[in-house]
C-alpha cells in the first residue's frame, strides 16, 4: 500500500468527538476558538485526517484543556 493511497490505515485514533462530549462542547465552538474550520475539524473527528500541523494540535488542546495523548490514542 503507498502513503497516498487514501485507505491507509494509520494505527491513530482522534478521540475529538469524546473529548468534546465531555466537555459539552460543539465542534462549531472548538471551530470558533481554534480558528480551525468545522469541515477540517470533522475530517480530523472521523479519523480521515492525513496530517495535522502542531500549532492545530497545540490549539485543539488548548481549547480542550488536555494534552495531546488525550486526543491522539493509538488503535493498532
Amino acid at each position: 500500500m503507498s502513503p497516498a493511497d487514501d485507505d491507509e490505515i494509520t494505527g491513530i485514533h482522534c478521540r475529538l468527538d469524546e473529548l468534546l462530549a465531555e466537555r459539552g462542547m460543539t465542534l462549531t465552538r472548538l471551530s470558533e476558538l481554534v480558528g480551525v474550520s468545522v469541515v477540517n475539524l470533522s475530517v480530523l473527528k472521523n479519523d480521515r485526517a492525513r496530517a495535522i500541523r502542531y500549532s492545530t494540535l497545540s490549539a485543539i488542546c488548548r481549547a480542550l484543556g488536555c494534552e495531546v495523548g488525550d486526543l491522539l490514542v493509538r488503535a493498532d
